[in-house]
């Protein structure tokens, strides 16, 4: 098991971390010095064996600590939030180095996070879990494509998807195949920002009220007008009549700039009233 504060000995050094749980086992020397090197030239930490954890950054403690698992050879891996007290730079080469080590040890992981970024990155099987019960499980990039519950459409992806419940006659005026109310979903990426009408789609009239610049995409916050708000933003994941809109590249439109923006048919996530999937997009 990986801890989220690393479990690590203060007082012993990286080698003897390592060494320590074959030593309770009564594990001959040999063995396991052959153990802790094989590890420790994997995690990249043979220059560091002999320093002690207060010597380290936090990147290498991390990696002492999943050396101290891997010398064990288990079965299974359980990773518990292993990289929260890492900065976000080390976090995401972390990350990389995670997914590298579990496809060459060729070894079942179970990897528990709050960040759907590394759930994403780091899973072959992806179970997404809310106040103890399973939501849905599957293969990570069908989840985000098709979420079972609006609890799962609004944590996987940043930013989240725009959740606005519809009464039943409201819905028949822009989505024409659907009986009854409801919720959709749209995920920022699949408005566009256009002058043309929506078919079979959604349409919405937006004021611009905020912009991010990110580098690569730019996130814009829009608020409708009162005359639309028969599309009303869910509580509780945005603000009431907002809608985020991620466009690509450094420009934007300018804030309290009016727009219209569009999301075809097939990009539509249909909930039920009580936040269940019941239409694919």
């Amino acid at each position: 098991m990986v801890f989220q504060n690393y479990a690590l000995y203060p007082h012993m050094s990286v080698y003897n971390n390592m060494a320590y749980g074959l030593r309770n086992r009564g594990m001959a020397e040999a063995e396991i010095k052959t153990r802790v090197e094989e590890a420790a030239r994997v995690l990249e930490l043979a220059p560091m064996l002999e320093r002690k954890p207060r010597q380290l950054s936090g990147g290498q403690r991390q990696r002492v600590a999943m050396g101290r698992a891997i010398v064990r050879q288990p079965k299974v891996f359980l990773f518990d939030e292993p990289l929260s007290n890492l900065d976000a730079k080390l976090r995401i080469a972390m990350r990389v180095e995670i997914r590298k080590l579990q496809r060459r040890l060729n070894t079942t992981s179970i990897y528990v996070t709050h960040d759907q970024l590394e759930a994403m990155t780091l899973a072959d099987i992806l179970v997404v879990m809310n106040g103890g019960q399973v939501e849905q499980i599957g293969n990570p990039l069908d989840i985000y494509q098709r979420p079972a519950t609006t609890f799962v459409a609004s944590f996987i992806g940043a930013p989240p998807m725009n959740l606005m419940p519809l009464r039943s006659d409201e819905l028949k005026s822009q989505i024409s195949d659907v009986d009854g109310a409801g919720i959709v979903g749209i995920r920022p990426e699949d408005f566009v920002i256009t002058s043309e009408t929506a078919s079979g789609g959604v349409a919405l009239g937006l004021t611009v009220e905020a912009i991010e610049h990110v580098g690569a995409e730019t996130f814009v916050y829009g608020s409708r007008q009162r005359e639309e708000q028969g599309v009303a933003a869910n509580p509780g994941d945005l603000p009431p009549g907002e809608v985020i809109v991620r466009v690509p590249g450094a420009t934007g439109p300018a804030i309290g700039e009016r727009i219209r923006v569009v999301a075809p048919r097939d990009k539509l996530h249909l909930f039920t009233a009580d936040g269940r999937s019941r239409i694919g997009p």
